[in-house]
């Protein structure tokens, strides 16, 4: 566990405003805490062999701009406000279930989340192909983990106002974590899981919702199955297959222009709330592309404004 001193971060204020933004968030992220996921060994890693690594996300991009593989070490970390509105959110990164690309554009989310007074937590994932021996839902036994840990930690904020925000695969994830709250992924290891999952909202950035027809994230898909998977093994774990009770209001938002995960997944997603009864709001921007962040076609994405907009009208806030 890293720990840091909040006096010390406060004291630095000014001298990190000078510096450029990548190396403004990289000296921000080593006053982060981070703890890991599980009390001992991530559960079904007897077969595992994978070693993990931290690998720039880009040979060019800054050293600081990082993305996970092969993780066997899933972990939270948490990004503190200075003062508390009493709601904390839990960001769940992308990177087409081959990585965990946290790099900087999710430290600048949380951040700017924090500055708004959310406890912000980043997780980062084991991925489905490194040989857990619960294949696909090994990323869902951490993401339902780790929500029932921000449950569990809770002290500067309410329990019941937790939010989570899904980028890509993220979202993926995110979506079977909020609409498939009755998957029981793994057996309880001490009383943190028994706590509920329940988040208040959920917010899904350009997602990964079908496994299977003509929008098919086919990256995606063949990480969580292997390639030329029949499609009957892998159509329950599309994000829209069964909207369970108990699903959040859910918040979408996707690029028209998105080339890598077409904007119908977010289309299909809606489809399936609206169908379940469950409150839902889809803003399709013209550009953006994917895997837009605090920026989207060279401006800055009204996203986060539009959904904190939204989960106030939900009771986040």
């Amino acid at each position: 566990m890293t720990c840091f001193d909040r006096r010390t971060l406060i004291g630095a204020g000014a001298s990190l405003a000078a510096l450029p933004a990548a190396a403004r968030l990289a000296a921000a992220q080593a006053t982060h805490e981070r703890i890991a996921l599980w009390p001992g060994a991530a559960p079904g890693g007897e077969r595992v062999t994978v070693t993990e690594r931290e690998i720039p996300r880009s040979p060019t991009g800054p050293a600081a701009d990082t993305a996970f593989v092969n993780v066997t070490r899933p972990t939270l970390t948490t990004v503190r406000p200075a003062k508390s509105n009493g709601a904390a959110l839990l960001l769940i990164p992308g990177g087409g279930y081959r990585r965990v690309a946290v790099g900087l554009g999710t430290f600048a989310i949380a951040e700017w989340f924090a500055a708004r007074g959310f406890t912000t937590h980043i997780l980062v994932y084991r991925l489905p192909a490194d040989g857990w021996a619960a294949g696909p839902d090994a990323p869902l036994q951490d993401a339902q983990r780790a929500l029932r840990l921000v449950r569990a930690r809770a002290k500067d904020y309410d329990p019941d106002r937790i939010g989570v925000l899904g980028f890509s695969a993220g979202g993926h994830l995110a979506a079977r974590l909020s609409a498939r709250q009755d998957i029981a992924s793994f057996r309880a290891v001490d009383a943190t899981d028994r706590l509920p999952l329940a988040p208040k909202v959920a917010g899904l950035l350009y997602p990964v919702v079908s496994m299977t027809g003509a929008h098919v994230h086919d990256g995606s898909r063949d990480e969580m199955f292997g390639k030329g998977v029949a499609p009957e093994r892998a159509a329950p774990f599309a994000a829209d297959a069964r909207i369970a009770p108990g699903t959040p209001p859910t918040f979408m938002a996707h690029a028209i222009d998105d080339r890598v995960v077409p904007p119908e997944n977010g289309i299909a997603m809606m489809t399936a709330l609206r169908a379940a009864n469950v409150p839902t709001e889809l803003h399709l921007f013209e550009r953006g592309g994917h895997g837009f962040g605090l920026e989207a076609a060279g401006a800055p994405s009204p996203w986060p404004e539009l959904f904190l907009g939204w989960a106030k009208t939900h009771g986040l806030t």
